[in-house]
């Protein structure tokens, strides 16, 4: 069973950066995308950055130039890199992976996500 696991949430003051990052690690035959989303408490989950095999990106408007999403293709792993975190910013991480263990069986695995905390 693949397990993508997140890390490097924390306590951030407003303006302040962090940089999360996921592995997915398992029986693995191809991976088509990777992302992270979040959902802060109240709200729905919502996506919050993506990037394909070939590499094109793609971002929620709220995040744009100040996230930027990266990926190893030969470590199966996802960067995301924050930078002037905004208190609302404040919410649970978690990577996605789309991916088939077998070819043909291609689904999402979900994380168990990282919280992030933008506070004075």
């Amino acid at each position: 069973q693949v397990q993508p696991v997140e890390s490097g949430g924390g306590l951030v003051q407003p303006g302040g950066s962090l940089r999360l990052s996921c592995a997915a690690s398992g029986n693995i035959f191809s991976i088509y995308a990777m992302g992270w989303y979040r959902q802060a408490p109240g709200k729905q989950r919502e996506v919050v950055a993506t990037i394909i095999g070939g590499g094109n990106t793609n971002y929620a408007d709220s995040v744009k130039g100040r996230f930027t999403i990266s990926r190893d293709n030969a470590k199966n792993t996802v960067d995301l890199q924050m930078k002037s975190l905004k208190p609302e910013d404040t919410a649970v991480y978690y990577c996605k992976a789309d991916l088939a263990q077998v070819q043909g069986r291609r689904r999402d695995y979900w994380g168990q996500g990282t919280q992030v905390t933008v506070s004075s």
